[in-house]
């Protein structure tokens, strides 16, 4: 079952700030290493580490500690957390919700924290369903989130209607209005299963559903992770250009 938290509340507004991250920052004078705290374009002060929430296990146990490792996270100089929506099957952004909660309860502000999560993957809804297929074919198929044909490898789906879907979970898993940068996790998964020219098309169609979001204050940023694409060599299957990526953006 999804845990408890996915129902809690409204969602919080707004997003991190140039004036919230040197706030969060000032908190830390004289404690935080020189340059630890680092701005980048846009006015953002972020930490130089950030707190992960990849692994573990889709249980209590797991959830709060991550809510608990967030917690002190924040409260011991980083304000960057990084998620996706299918680790742990939406635990783990759920558990950040949890542990945003805390911390606003303790004085930290949302426009302190720069929220990071993805999309891309498919995943169950807290644990896994006895049929993932029947799961998928009722929660997306019939809605018309997506078709049979807009997913790759078996797992990996990057429509604008399905990322959208996906957006919305997001927030509400986090309890926030607005996610500060959002991926398109692991693109170059679909590769293996389409040609170069239906890649970039669905490329252009993803970062124009993107650039929306953005327009709309749902997103502050957007842009892919991958584990290796843009490191490979130009002839190796899983490659992809970050020039090209990038000139499809512009």
């Amino acid at each position: 079952m999804p845990s408890p938290v996915q129902a809690e509340g409204k969602l919080t507004p707004g997003r991190a700030t140039a004036q919230g991250t040197l706030r969060y920052a000032a908190r830390f004078q004289g404690r935080a290493a020189a340059g630890h705290f680092r701005e980048i374009r846009g006015g953002l002060v972020l930490s130089s580490i950030g707190i992960g929430t990849y692994l573990g296990e889709p249980d209590e146990a797991t959830d709060r500690g991550y809510a608990n490792s967030v917690v002190a996270a924040v409260e011991g100089g980083i304000n960057v957390i990084d998620s996706a929506i299918n680790y742990r099957l939406q635990r783990s952004e759920r558990s950040i919700r949890a542990a945003l909660k805390n911390l606003f309860s303790k004085g930290f502000s949302r426009d302190e924290i720069v929220l990071c999560t993805k999309a891309g993957f498919l995943t169950p809804d807290g644990d896994m369903p006895d049929d993932a297929n029947e799961y998928f074919s009722r929660e997306y198929i019939e809605p018309g989130i997506f078709r049979p044909e807009d997913i790759a490898a078996g797992c990996h789906c990057m429509t604008p209607r399905y990322l959208a879907d996906q957006l919305d979970r997001s927030c509400r898993n986090l309890g926030v209005a607005c996610v500060d940068v959002f991926y398109l996790h692991n693109p170059e998964t679909q590769l293996s299963d389409i040609t170069p020219d239906e890649f970039r098309r669905r490329i252009l169609d993803a970062f124009k559903f993107l650039e929306s979001a953005v327009a709309a204050g749902k997103i502050g940023a957007y842009g892919m992770a991958t584990w290796n694409a843009f490191r490979e060599e130009p002839k190796s299957a899983g490659y992809l250009s970050l020039a090209a990526m990038e000139a499809i953006a512009q």
